[in-house]
Formats: structure tokens, sequence, C-alpha cells
């Protein structure tokens, strides 16, 4: 059972992850369209997903510590998935419309952008967004069948497969765009970058991605 649970939270770590774009395209464009280097992409991306599993794994362990059912818990974080989404539906909106704006104002000698509060934006909404099939698919099964000690290496586990699977489709992906100059449509990067990221968020809320 033990080695079973440990394959399951490998498997559903990865799978989850490329299933949803949320967990990578944003890290994608704004990486592209702010000139981050590889380094800086995988920091913030690894500190985005570590905050992402985080939240989830907090509220798993005080579900099982205090007795809560799972349910309960399920409805935790279904809230928490629609405040995550519209959250980023809103940053990609917001960033849409800056980004039109630039695009408006747009000089092609503009300096690289810093990574300043865009990345802190990103952190809080992925603190907030839950790793839906953490508590009920393994967590629980888990602490009922082998004991605390596989619960935290399922976990971790969990938490390892997602983080190493985002940062394999960002870094790969913006390394491949490196190769690629698209000096004609560079003004409208900003603007495409936000209405990405305001898919991204659509697709979680209503598409169930």
């Amino acid at each position: 059972m033990s080695t079973t649970l440990i394959i399951t939270a490998l498997t559903i770590g990865v799978v989850h992850t490329l299933l949803g774009p949320d967990h990578y395209l944003p890290f994608i464009f704004l990486s592209k369209t702010r000139g981050w280097s590889l380094r800086k992409t995988a920091l913030i991306t690894l500190v985005c997903a570590v905050g992402h599993i985080a939240g989830s794994v907090i509220l798993g362990f005080a579900g099982i510590w205090f007795g809560i059912n799972v349910l309960k818990l399920e409805n935790i974080e279904s809230m928490r998935g629609d405040i995550a989404a519209w959250a980023l539906m809103a940053f990609g909106m917001a960033y849409f419309i800056w980004g039109l704006r630039k695009a408006l104002k747009y000089n092609i000698e503009n300096p690289t952008e810093r990574a300043g509060t865009t990345a802190w934006v990103l952190f809080i909404i992925f603190a907030l967004g839950p790793c839906e099939p953490l508590i009920p698919v393994l967590m629980y099964p888990a602490a009922e069948n082998s004991g605390v000690f596989y619960t935290l290496l399922t976990a971790a586990v969990f938490g390892a497969a997602t983080i190493m699977t985002m940062l394999a489709i960002v870094l790969g992906a913006c390394y491949g765009f490196s190769f690629i100059k698209l000096k004609n449509v560079a003004k409208w990067s900003h603007a495409s970058a936000g209405f990405a990221i305001l898919a991204c968020g659509f697709s979680m809320q209503f598409l169930g991605l």
C-alpha cells in the first residue's frame, strides 16, 4: 500500500502539473516579456511552486491532526481554487491593459524590466491556489493506512514531482524561446502575456484545468 501511494503521488504530481497550464504559462510568458534570466526564472518558479504546495500540505496536516472531515477540506480547497482563479484573471486583465498602453508608447530601446512586484503577485496567487488531488487522494489515505512517516513522504514526493515538472517545462520553453526573435511583434509582448495569464485563470475557473 505504501509503495502504491508513493508511485501514485509521483504520477499525479507530474500529470496534474502537465494538465494545468497555470502551472507554467505565466512564468514562460513573463520571463520572455520581462527579460528574466534563466536563473531568475527558475528561482521565481521554484518559490511560487513551494508556496503552491505548502498551503495544501499545511491544510492537509491540520485536517488530519484535528480530525476534520475530508469533504470539508475539499470545500476549503475549492474555495481557495476559486479565489486563486479569479486573482489570476484579475492580474492577467490588469497586465493585459498595461501591456496595451505600453504598446502604444513602444520604444525598441526600452530597458529590461525587473521582476519587482510581478513576482510577489505570482507568489501570492500560487500560495492561494490549492493542489487539488493532494489532500483527498494522497494525504488522507496515507495517514489512515501508513502513518505519519509515509504521509510526509507521500506529500514530499508529490511536491518534488510538481516542482520538477514545473521547472522542466518553464526552463525548457524559455531556453527554446531564447532562440526566437520576434521584433515585429515585440511591442505586443506584454499584452500577449497578460492575455495568456487571463486565459489560464479562465481555464482554472470554468474549464477545471
